[in-house]
C-alpha cells in the first residue's frame, strides 16, 4: 500500500468529522493553542497538512501557516476552506519536499510520521524539518506510544479501540517494527467495510536519536497538548525538539 493509494478521493471526502473525533473541540483546541504559543511571532510549517484540520484554525489565530502534502485530493478538500494565498501548500513528500522561506515552527501531528515506513525516511523527515527552521526553531511531533505491552506471546494483533459500529485492530510485525491498522465499520446488518493503513512505529528514545542526527535536541515531552506529565503509562506524547542556535 502506497500513501497515495490510501489518501485518495474517497479518503479526502470522508476525512473531516466536524465536532467529533479528532475534530472535537476538546481534542483540537488545545493543539492549536499550544502550536500558536510555540510559533510565537514567526511562521509555521505543517508537514502532511491534509485537509487543514489544524492549519485552518491556527491561521485563523493570525499565525502564517504553510503546508506540505503528498495527496492532491486532500489539498483539494483544504481548498474548499481556504485559498492558496491564505495557506500555501507545496505538493510533495514531507521527508524531501521544501517550502520557501524560514520558519520558527515545523509540526507533524496525529501519528503521521509513522506513515513513513522506513527508519531512513523518518530520519530524513527530521532533517527536512531542520532545513526549514530558523536557528532556535522548534519541531513538534504528536505520536502514540507503541502498545506492545498488551500483545500476548504468540499473538500478533491487538484491539486498540472498540465502540458501537467500529473496531480498530493493529496487526504487528515486531521484527521490522511495522504495524497495519485495520478499521472495521458496520451497522445493524451483515455488511461491513474495512480500511487499512501501514505504519512504522517509533519509540520515544528512537525519536530523540533521530532529532540528534538532525541537529536538534529534546526540549519537552508531555502526554498531551495540555501539558499532562508523560509517564510509563502514557499512550501518546507531544515532543518538542529545538534546533541549535546559530
Amino acid at each position: 500500500m502506497r500513501q497515495d493509494e490510501i489518501w485518495d478521493d474517497e479518503a479526502a471526502r470522508t476525512y473531516d468529522t466536524p465536532g467529533v473525533g479528532m475534530f472535537a473541540p476538546e481534542v483540537l483546541e488545545p493543539a492549536v493553542q499550544r502550536l500558536a504559543e510555540l510559533t510565537s511571532d514567526g511562521r509555521a510549517l505543517e508537514f502532511a497538512i491534509g485537509t487543514g484540520r489544524v492549519a485552518v484554525p491556527l491561521a485563523e489565530r493570525g499565525v502564517p501557516v504553510t503546508g506540505i502534502e503528498l495527496s492532491q485530493p486532500m489539498i483539494d478538500q483544504l481548498r474548499t476552506k481556504v485559498d492558496e494565498s491564505t495557506i500555501p501548500v507545496v505538493v510533495g513528500d514531507m521527508a524531501t519536499a521544501t517550502a520557501p522561506g524560514e520558519f520558527s515552527l515545523v509540526y507533524l501531528v496525529f501519528n503521521t510520521i509513522s506513515n513513513l515506513l522506513t527508519q531512513a525516511e523518518q530520519v530524513a523527515c527530521f532533517r527536512n524539518a531542520a532545513r526549514h527552521l530558523r536557528p532556535g526553531g522548534r519541531f513538534v511531533i504528536e505520536l502514540g506510544v507503541p502498545d506492545l505491552r498488551t500483545l500476548p506471546p504468540g499473538q500478533g494483533a491487538t484491539v486498540f479501540r472498540q465502540e458501537p459500529g467500529y473496531i480498530g485492530l493493529d496487526v504487528y510485525d515486531v521484527v521490522n517494527q511495522h504495524l497495519v491498522s485495520h478499521h472495521f465499520r458496520f451497522g445493524a446488518g451483515r455488511e461491513a467495510e474495512v480500511s487499512r493503513s501501514p505504519h512504522r512505529y517509533i519509540w520515544p528514545a528512537e525519536l530523540d536519536l533521530m532529532a540528534q542526527l538532525a541537529g536538534m535536541e529534546l526540549e519537552s515531552r508531555d502526554a498531551d497538548w495540555t501539558g499532562t506529565a508523560f509517564t510509563a503509562e502514557s499512550g501518546s506524547h507531544v515532543s518538542v525538539y529545538r534546533l541549535a542556535d546559530a
